[in-house]
């Protein structure tokens, strides 16, 4: 004889009478769906997870036990105004996930498809995430930050509120950055660059050759000392018809933040690690011999 299914929605979990559930949405025990929230088909959300309205779920995500997902933003001058999440498709929350409804500066935070958000990683207010991110157990955002497709935040790393990370990109474990991060590059430690995500480009189906230019375009930004204007100028001329290449030009152009530059180490005995500031448009920098 078949085992009975479990019922759809259990019989502890607490329901808003706003929410609007798809009919297959599942709901484990001692759930929490408070306010306008509006979950898609495929949807599971696991035991001791809290769902606060006004938020939107789209298709097949799934939030595990004690995620909090649309609470009440970490801000100060916040006033109760009735700001939101939108989230996608495919998500995945694991525990203690926390992501934070949008202020009156923008008023919704927003993530897109297929995101992966391990154990304890945290999405703030207004931020926007694109698609296909990870972001590893501890990861955190500040708020307003804008993070583009396929990025991963290694555990316990940090990006500082209002900065932009662009597609591709990783930032390294234990690691934080207060300046933008441009496409494909790899961050490690506190704002220094250390090289590309070629492993990633690959993957994502990157023609060689324009991986190839990205390559050349990264000496060329970050390794031979030029102002920063001059570098992107010339990367124009000789890269222009690389779309890859120029996706990196456009994104460090619109950075309000500035970008962060390399380091090298020298051990003569004892290591002495050398930094080199973060660059804007208009600033040069020295490589290390």
């Amino acid at each position: 004889m078949a085992n009975p299914q479990p019922p759809r929605i259990h019989s502890t979990a607490i329901i808003s009478p706003e929410a609007e559930l798809a009919d297959d949405v599942q709901i484990g025990p001692h759930v929490l769906i408070a306010g306008a929230v509006r979950l898609g088909p495929g949807c599971v959300i696991r035991p001791h997870a809290t769902l606060c309205g006004p938020l939107t779920m789209g298709r097949a995500n799934q939030v595990f036990s004690g995620a909090v997902l649309g609470e009440r933003p970490q801000h100060c001058k916040y006033q109760g105004e009735p700001t939101s999440v939108a989230i996608g498709d495919d998500n995945t929350f694991r525990e203690n996930v926390t992501v934070h409804r949008g202020t009156t500066e923008s008023q919704t935070t927003r993530i897109g498809n297929k995101n992966y958000f391990m154990a304890g990683s945290h999405v703030g207010h207004d931020c926007q995430i694109g698609n296909r991110c990870i972001f590893a157990n501890g990861a955190l955002t500040g708020g307003h930050c804008r993070i583009g497709d396929s990025v991963l935040l290694s555990g316990n790393s940090g990006v500082h509120q209002f900065t932009r990370i662009g597609r591709l990109a990783v930032l390294g474990a234990v690691s934080v950055s207060t300046k933008d991060i441009p496409p494909f590059i790899i961050q490690e430690r506190i704002n220094t660059v250390v090289g590309l995500n070629l492993v990633g480009m690959r993957r994502s189906q990157i023609p060689r050759d324009a991986v190839e230019a990205v390559r050349q375009a990264y000496d060329i930004i970050f390794r031979q000392g030029q102002i920063l204007s001059a570098a992107l100028a010339l990367l124009e001329k000789e890269f222009g018809q690389v779309p890859p290449v120029m996706e990196m030009v456009t994104f460090i152009r619109q950075s309000k933040r500035g970008i962060n530059a390399t380091h090298h180490f020298h051990d003569s005995g004892n290591q002495v690690v050398v930094f080199r500031p973060p660059l804007k448009l208009e600033e040069s920098f020295v490589p290390v011999a």
